[in-house]
């Protein structure tokens, strides 16, 4: 409508406005859950619109149309880029840097009209005070624009600048000024608010309004943000040649394609990237030339490199409007560090490339390669798929002069379903592109374990089902289907809640149910029960642990916090029970890597994110413990001292041998937002490594 409106209007002063304003539209605003959003609207439309709020039409069928194709909130995206939109999106804004973008959304029904600036006390500090400023300025516009056509607004509540993955908060660590628009929705043609009635065009002409007044705030401030931009740049330039740290290193030595993946994401916001100049030590890890990148931090972007690269657990405030910590080497568990030269640096690369695939020698006798790289997932069910016998190592051992590490992964020759020549193919065919280590041995001695050894397991071909519908978290399952569609490129089959009791689960190994707030029918809960102890595996994320408790197909003791409030006032009973809510942060583990759920996890710690108040006891056997968070556990974000209280010492998985069967409990989300790379490998060893967990 905008757009229609400055394209066709012969008004004088659109005609000036365009003379001295550029205004780009994205397209995207989720379009998948736009069409689904609108076909359902329509579908329950009446010829005499109902503003009723019980009648079907405003109450949206799972997962509801706030998300793309894979059920992700688009908006959280700018800065992980993992999803095709926002690479378009990103690939846009860093072509014209832009010096407003506004983000324009919907929330509750009986809500008004919201633009910001936002909770001052909840600004990233990365953040310049005169981007709030300019913020607030520009807001004065949009004030006029409401009170013109009588519309209710409010400011500085509610929402917050703090995490940099909005499209209202990207742009503020990029020398722009986002701006966030929340208009309470109809959710449909109309419905009854505590407002009044609420229109569809009532709410598509406070965005519309608020839309031109941004234009014009554009036009008269425009020296003004001209300056601020070219003053942003110009100062973290000098900000970054002031400071003492001079550059970032990153890598994993034995998963080029992790550090591969970093670096993709750095690359699309136009920060520059260098290789590593040689295979180097630091601080004790060790970083190889192909597998390790180096960030100069005095560079155009040194404050967004800040935003990806620090950590933060300090905070003014305890609330958090989206998630308070987000370091990336942290969630793709990679060896970094910031470094007080740039003496590591080799030269810039410009057009990242995947390395060629290092040749693989056939062999007669077995194939090997550890199972560190990220990738081991998608080319080990390759392999099953194709019937070829996989074994994997619960020991580490060495053989002709290679260490292999715990979970590493054997194909022997003989007694394949295929010749020698056709199996060595089919690998090189299935590695290509991973950046995988894959060798040839002619011998079955080594020293540790024998390649004939019982500490080498069969590795069955998995078959996945996911559950859900009503009371799944959708987030949590397209994530899970995202992961395992697009990266592993593992079939998994989509199980709604309502068709669970009428299903045939025999033909899947592994039932997952991601976050789950519902109550499932009996017979449904007895299929798996029965399922379970025939040989099924049963994988519960969060939430749905409490579901596995009250069904009592297992029980697990929950730590449980409860606190009298002492002096607490009215008007600061949400902040206070606010505080304890864990929205999004990084806690440590110490692992045990001989666990089959820690197969292909080089260190001896693990990074998390939690956003759940889900806490497990620690078995009194400490192998039963192979995940168990630190005593100091905190790596970045916020956390109640009430919480941590509770959080010290607990543990994030726990396997159970139920029947034939596994149970297997998450607490956090290992697949978090697409981009928790280092945590996914966890989730990855609950489909093929949940029967050698016994």
């Amino acid at each position: 409508m905008v757009a229609y409106h400055l394209a066709a209007s012969q008004n004088a002063s659109v005609s000036e406005l365009l003379q001295d304003v550029v205004v780009l539209f994205d397209p995207s605003y989720n379009p998948d859950g736009l069409q689904r959003f609108s076909q359902w609207a329509n579908t329950h439309k009446s010829n005499i619109l109902n503003p009723d709020s019980n009648d079907r039409e405003y109450t949206e069928a799972w997962p509801r149309g706030r998300t793309n194709h894979y059920w992700f909130d688009m908006n959280r995206d700018w800065l992980p880029v993992q999803l095709p939109e926002s690479k378009v999106r990103i690939q846009s804004f860093t072509e014209w840097l832009p010096n407003i973008l506004t983000d324009h959304h919907e929330m509750g029904t009986n809500a008004t009209f919201f633009f910001q600036p936002g909770i001052q006390s909840r600004v990233n500090p990365l953040t310049p005070k005169m981007n709030q400023t300019l913020t607030r300025e520009i807001g004065n516009f949009h004030a006029e624009a409401l009170n013109k056509i009588g519309s209710l607004y409010y400011t500085e509540e509610s929402y917050d600048d703090f995490y940099y993955g909005k499209g209202s908060t990207y742009p503020d660590v990029n020398g722009s000024i986002g701006i966030l628009f929340e208009q309470a929705s109809s959710r449909g043609h109309i419905q009854e608010s505590d407002n009044g009635i609420l229109t569809f065009p009532f709410t598509i002409r406070n965005q519309f309004n608020t839309a031109l007044s941004t234009l014009k705030a554009a036009k008269n401030m425009r020296i003004k943000l001209l300056d601020y931009q070219r003053t942003f740049y110009s100062d973290a330039l000098k900000e970054a040649s002031q400071s003492k740290q001079k550059s970032i290193v990153f890598g994993n030595s034995k998963d080029p394609a992790t550090a591969y993946r970093l670096a993709e994401i750095l690359k699309r916001h136009k920060i520059q990237v260098h290789s590593l100049a040689k295979n180097s030590t630091v601080k004790g890890k060790r970083y190889a030339k192909e597998a390790s990148y180096v960030v100069p931090l005095n560079q155009k972007k040194s404050k967004l490199i800040h935003a990806m690269f620090d950590t933060q657990t300090k905070f003014k405030d305890s609330l958090f409007y989206d998630i308070s910590a987000w370091t990336f080497p942290l969630s793709f568990n990679l060896n970094y560090s910031f470094e007080k030269s740039i003496a590591l640096a080799g030269s810039e690369i410009k057009t990242l490339a995947i390395a060629d695939d290092k040749a693989i020698e056939q062999s007669t006798y077995a194939y090997l390669l550890e199972g560190h790289g990220y990738y081991t997932p998608k080319f080990l069910y390759d392999l099953l798929d194709a019937g070829i016998r996989v074994k994997v190592g619960l020991k580490p051992f060495s053989i002709e002069g290679n260490s292999y590490d715990y979970g590493s992964l054997m194909i022997p020759v003989a007694n394949q379903n295929m010749n020698s020549e056709m199996l060595h193919k089919k690998i090189i065919e299935a590695a290509s592109g991973l950046m995988l280590t894959i060798r040839s041995v002619s011998t079955g001695l080594t020293e540790g374990i024998d390649l004939g050894s019982r500490n080498f397991e069969t590795i069955k071909k998995p078959s996945v089902a996911v559950l859900v519908g009503d009371g799944v978290r959708s987030y949590d399952a397209g994530e899970i289907w995202h992961l395992m569609d697009t990266q592993y490129e593992i079939p998994v089959t989509k199980i709604d809640v309502r068709q669970l009791s009428r299903i045939d689960l025999s033909r899947y190994t592994h039932l997952i149910i991601p976050s789950y707030s519902g109550s499932l029918l009996n017979s449904s809960t007895k299929k798996i029960e029965s399922w379970i102890k025939t040989g099924g595996s049963l994988v519960a994320y969060r939430d749905a642990i409490k579901w596995v408790n009250k069904s009592e197909l297992s029980k697990v003791e929950l730590k449980s916090f409860e606190r009298e409030a002492k002096g607490i006032a009215f008007d600061q009973k949400d902040n206070y029970r606010g505080a304890q809510n864990i929205g999004g942060a990084i806690f440590n583990t110490d692992i045990d890597r001989s666990h089959p759920i820690n197969f292909g996890i080089e260190q001896s710690t693990l990074p998390i994110f939690r956003n759940s108040r889900i806490y497990m006891e620690a078995d009194e056997q400490s192998y039963n413990n192979p995940i168990r968070y630190t005593k100091n556990p905190l790596l970045s974000g916020y956390i109640s001292k009430e919480q941590m209280n509770l959080l010290k010492g607990s543990v994030p998985f726990k396997h159970v041998r139920k029947g034939r069967g596994n149970i297997i409990l998450l607490t956090d989300n290992t697949n978090f937002r697409a981009y928790w790379y280092g945590t996914n490998k966890v989730f990855a060893n609950t489909l093929f490594y949940a029967n050698f967990m016994r």
